[in-house]
């Protein structure tokens, strides 16, 4: 196992320097342009042309990095034992065969910009042969119950069917996720990368342990994706010369939901993504039409500064329904929201509230800033993210479990 995760470490390796020369490719990122993939950066006052759906790079070499490394974890024991591992190996299989299903249905988005009911749809499917493995190779659906609970229904309870629901909407989850904090330069790439690199340690302190098959499985998966991410991450900062597109999110939103499920740590594995749950949770009036919603929720540039700020939605009272009003004048008496009616101009009458995204909360508390330092800010949220989740499995924890 530990030569296994050496040759996979190697493997990273190499794909990272593969990714990032493919990506540098002056005559590959040409080809993008031509082809009508790209797009013009909003947060800049230029209007280069950048190549979009550059993630599609990175997940061909990891793909690719994968399919090459397959013999490694499998033909020492069919060698030395005459032991084959059907059950790890369609595993295996079946995990790179969601990704790249992830990654097909990412980059038919980029090109076709598919509608929001679809994205959630595609997912779900992507993880049906996921679901079916970990049924066939006998997965658990017994889940322990925390103490405070346990005079209920005891122990332990079988989910069965539930389960697998929870799983599915996990992998519709975590692909969706780091496409809604999104829209500056470096993010989508930069979270993904610290919550790569997250599990990554998650993994090698549980490797030891009773589930360490599932761990070593997790970082075969993860240690390729950690060296193409950086690569593309090196041409994504600020001022980036490519896009990742919705290709990339996909790509690592199946990547996390992969390694979670067969992993045996699905649970543990949410808890890496605390700032997308509180961006999910601030976003839901827009994400389900209760607030108004623009097609573009990026912070607005300011060019006389080379500052971000709040993005705002503007509308007339009656485009909102009861539930939305009130849950706007909730969150403005808990100061999270800057709401306010247009008294003068144009928009005379109308309401004026940010967009909410996690993005424009922390513009909103900090006020403007350079988009490279509110890149910075916004990774710091998600290195916090993963220290609180590192305290909760193993400080808090064994208050609510043996």
């Amino acid at each position: 196992m530990y030569l296994s995760l050496c040759v996979s470490g190697c493997v990273g390796l190499a794909a990272y320097f593969m990714a990032d020369r493919l990506i540098g490719s002056g005559s590959m990122t040409d080809n993008f342009i031509k082809a009508g993939l790209f797009g013009k950066d909003l947060n800049k006052s230029s209007d280069n042309k950048v190549p979009e759906a550059i993630g599609v790079l990175c997940a061909a070499v990891y793909l690719i990095s994968e399919f090459l490394f397959i013999p490694v974890p499998f033909l020492p024991s069919l060698i030395e034992e005459g032991v084959f591992k059907h059950g790890e190996f369609a595993q295996f299989i079946c995990a790179l065969l969601s990704i790249c299903c992830m990654v097909f249905l990412g980059f038919a988005d980029d090109v076709l910009n598919l509608r929001w009911r679809v994205k959630l749809v595609l997912p779900t499917i992507a993880s049906l042969p996921l679901l079916m493995v970990y049924l066939v190779n006998g997965g658990s659906t017994t889940i322990i119950l925390p103490k405070p609970v346990r005079f209920l229904v005891g122990n332990k309870m079988d989910l069965n069917g539930i389960y697998y629901v929870y799983m599915g909407m996990l992998a519709v989850f975590c692909t969706n996720a780091i496409n809604i904090l999104a829209g500056i330069n470096g993010l989508e790439v930069g979270q993904s990368v610290i919550i790569g690199l997250s599990i990554m340690l998650f993994n090698l302190v549980e490797l030891p342990g009773h589930w360490g098959a599932g761990h070593s499985f997790s970082l075969y998966l993860l240690l390729p994706f950690i060296g193409v991410s950086l690569a593309l991450l090196r041409h994504n900062w600020y001022p980036s010369r490519v896009f990742v597109g919705d290709t990339y999110c996909y790509f690592a939103g199946m990547t996390f939901a992969v390694v979670g499920i067969l992993g045996h740590f699905s649970k543990t594995m949410l808890l890496f993504f605390i700032p997308q749950v509180l961006n999910f949770l601030y976003s839901t009036p827009q994400l389900f039409g209760l607030v108004p919603c623009p097609r573009h929720r990026l912070p607005k540039f300011h060019p006389p500064s080379n500052k971000l700020g709040m993005s705002y939605a503007e509308f007339h009272s009656s485009e909102l329904s009861i539930l939305g009003a009130a849950i706007l004048k909730l969150l403005s008496m808990l100061k999270l929201v800057s709401m306010e009616t247009i008294k003068s101009g144009e928009g005379k009458g109308k309401i004026r509230v940010n967009n909410l995204t996690l993005i424009n909360f922390v513009l909103m508390c900090i006020g403007p800033v350079h988009e490279a330092t509110l890149t910075t800010i916004m990774l710091g949220i998600q290195v916090l993210g993963s220290v609180i989740a590192f305290f909760i499995r193993y400080g808090l924890v064994k208050f609510f479990y043996d």
